[in-house]
């Protein structure tokens, strides 16, 4: 039986307000959802960071220190909306608290992220009209799928609010105060770094140990063992070291020149033309890590948030290795292979790569890439597989690994191959940089 009441339809003495009913369902069919970002869209902030580093012709440990401070921008976005990722006050070295932004109104914390990478890193690179190019687009991006525009005005706000306490906490490491120090003049005598050809460039970064580190109590706290002396002696075991790199210049296997090129990394390469002086564009070491951080991300499928936090603790890794590489590198001060092959065997002699210009001891690539595996293996453990296919657009094949340390251990011995390391230096900053890599892990305890 049925009949009308007020009108609401009655069954067997049960009333059901169609009416009410009907619009309750149709407003929450209606009611619009804020989109999601995923773990690729923090990888390509970070690969559009590169390319405007590659364009600037960023030097390796200055580009660890803008990778670092953009990363951390982000992940302190995630630690207020995450509960289960912890600030990095008390963790971090003069770490401040950072303050959640007074921002009324939903927010999308993950464009908020985002916003605050991009910020952070176009305050701090030189070309930061090009990252601001990259921000409008990415912004654009948003819209199309789907975001409200006050939910992007006020993500962006908070994402602003957050890059300028990150980059008041930057401009007190000391870095700004490097320029206002004694300019670096080469050490004279045997056995000491000089400017090598072709461009006989100025030392890198020579006070870069004055820079306020993120987790070690200073840029001397792994000290490694002092560099094997140099000698002329030929029964010497630097004249040894010195021999062995020759001939392996002088004999040079396919495999050994693709492991050499592949890892080359090496922001400064020029060539030489008659007068004229031609430069090739190609990324750090830090910007190498991080792209295989990405690509290890995107395979195991890690969430927006494990994807920001991996990458900001390989960026820290990144930062401190070459603070405590660089430490060691102007102390022991110690002379190239090419330099010291020319002196004591061949006058003509020439390295695959491109002799960096900064002291040889520690090799720089070996302590950064064992810094980075170490962090990395403790997200993906010891025996993740992947393809590195980070410089493919530079024209670099992709290779593949069995796991992190493979690579890192690759990545040491290439600077051998390529002819601008002795092999002390490579084993000696493979043991430094694993020492930094797990006092960052040990410090963030994940």
């Amino acid at each position: 039986m049925k009949n009308k009441i007020n009108g609401e339809m009655v069954f067997n003495g049960r009333i059901f307000r169609v009416l009410i009913i009907c619009l309750i369902v149709s407003s929450c069919s209606s009611k619009k959802q804020t989109p999601s970002l995923s773990n690729s869209d923090v990888c390509n902030v970070i690969t559009a960071m590169t390319t405007v580093m590659v364009h600037d012709i960023t030097n390796p440990p200055l580009a660890a220190r803008f990778y670092a401070y953009t990363c951390l921008a982000g992940y302190e976005v995630i630690v207020e909306n995450d509960k289960n990722i912890r600030s990095m006050k008390g963790v971090l070295n003069e770490y401040p608290e950072i303050e959640k932004p007074a921002i009324k109104g939903n927010i999308s914390y993950q464009l908020a992220a985002l916003v605050a990478m991009m910020e952070t890193a176009k305050k701090m690179q030189p070309s930061g009209p090009l990252m601001d190019k990259y921000e409008t687009h990415f912004i654009d991006s948003c819209r199309t799928i789907g975001f409200d525009e006050d939910i992007i005005e006020r993500s962006r706000n908070y994402g602003q609010a957050i890059s300028r306490q990150i980059l008041a906490y930057a401009k007190k490491d000391h870095y700004n105060q490097i320029s206002n120090l004694a300019r670096y003049t080469p050490v004279k005598g045997e056995g000491h770094w000089y400017p090598t050809p072709p461009g006989f460039l100025e030392a890198v970064e020579p006070r870069f140990n004055t820079v306020r580190p993120f987790t070690l109590d200073s840029a001397a706290c792994f000290k490694p063992t002092p560099p094997v002396a140099f000698s002329t002696k030929k029964n010497s075991p630097f004249y040894q070291l010195v021999d062995a790199i020759y001939k392996e210049g002088k004999n040079r296997v396919p495999e050994h020149i693709a492991i050499a090129s592949f890892w080359d990394c090496n922001p400064f390469a020029i060539q030489a033309d008659g007068h004229l002086m031609f430069a090739f564009k190609k990324i750090s070491p830090g910007a190498h890590w991080l792209g295989i951080s990405g690509i290890a991300c995107i395979k195991a499928n890690k969430s927006f948030d494990e994807t920001l936090r991996i990458h900001t603790a390989v960026a820290i890794g990144l930062m401190d290795a070459f603070i405590c590489c660089w430490d060691e590198k102007y102390r022991s001060n110690r002379i190239r292979p090419e330099t010291a092959i020319r002196k004591l065997i061949d006058p003509t002699w020439e390295p695959l790569l491109q002799t960096p210009p900064f002291p040889e001891y520690l090799s720089g690539h070996s302590v950064a890439s064992a810094a980075s595996s170490t962090i990395l293996a403790h997200y993906f453990g010891d025996n993740f597989s992947y393809t590195d296919s980070v410089e493919v657009s530079y024209g670099i094949p992709a290779r593949s690994f069995n796991s992190f340390k493979e690579a890192s251990d690759q990545a040491a011995i290439s600077r051998f191959y390529g002819g601008i390391h002795f092999m002390d230096a490579n084993i000696r900053g493979l043991e430094q940089g694993t020492k930094v890599g797990e006092l960052v892990l040990k410090k963030m305890k994940d």
